[in-house]
């Protein structure tokens, strides 16, 4: 990893910061200044930045209870980032597995270990994510068998992959996929003839919401939820 990016990941530094004060003799490495910003490391290196000793940084796994009204991208003109919702430094790092709506609540997945992301959203995988739907009217049978045996949604090149269904009450449906197309539960109800009023995701491969965090709460991952969600090669 290079010295400037090192110092940006481990400090509050921008990464144009951390060149100015890596330019300015304000880091040593291995006991020797160092004004490179370009100097790469290894964990092995030992790096001190205005005195104080700097560690390796350690990838981080974040649990959200997401809240309407919140994107789960980095930028939006109107709308806050979920990841705005985490006191942690260097948020700027983090970002969501995945996307969920502006409108629908749950688990969301906030990282900044890019390769752990992509192997929870990469389609190949698989991964199941369970929702909470609550729909405008009775769901048919008719209706259900449709969704269970994949809908071709206007603008997809392939059907859906089958959509496994629980119901849960007279318009309330327990939800798995093992995609993650554009708005494809709203997509999906709405091409058999109903609405979802409310979306709510519950789980993630193995990992459930916690039912401790109310809205907007978050929590670290445990180590056997990350390896749980981590691509086996």
């Amino acid at each position: 990893m290079r010295l400037d990016r090192y110092l940006s990941h481990v400090t509050d530094l921008t990464r144009a910061q951390a060149q100015r004060s890596i330019r300015s003799g304000a880091v040593i490495v291995d006991g020797v200044t160092t004004t490179d910003p370009a100097r790469h490391l290894t964990p092995s290196n030992a790096v001190v930045h205005k005195g104080e000793r700097l560690s390796w940084p350690q990838p981080r796994y974040f649990m959200l209870h997401k809240p309407s009204g919140y994107v789960c991208t980095a930028r939006d003109a109107r709308h806050r980032s979920a990841v705005d919702l985490l006191d942690e430094p260097r948020k700027r790092d983090l970002h969501c597995v995945g996307r969920l709506d502006l409108d629908t609540t749950g688990l969301v997945l906030i990282t900044d270990d890019g390769e752990w992301s992509h192997g929870i959203t990469a389609p190949r995988r698989a991964v199941e994510k369970v929702y909470r739907v609550t729909l405008a009217d009775i769901l048919t049978k008719e209706a259900a068998q449709v969704l269970c045996s994949g809908v071709q949604l206007r603008g997809e090149p392939q059907p859906c992959r089958p959509a496994k269904l629980e119901a849960c009450g007279q318009t309330e449906w327990r939800v798995t996929l093992t995609e993650g197309k554009y708005h494809e539960v709203k997509r999906l109800f709405a091409a058999v003839g109903n609405h979802v009023l409310s979306l709510h995701r519950e789980r993630i491969g193995a990992v459930q919401l916690d039912s401790g965090l109310d809205a907007g709460g978050y929590r670290p991952l445990a180590a056997h939820e990350v390896e749980c969600l981590r691509a086996k090669s």
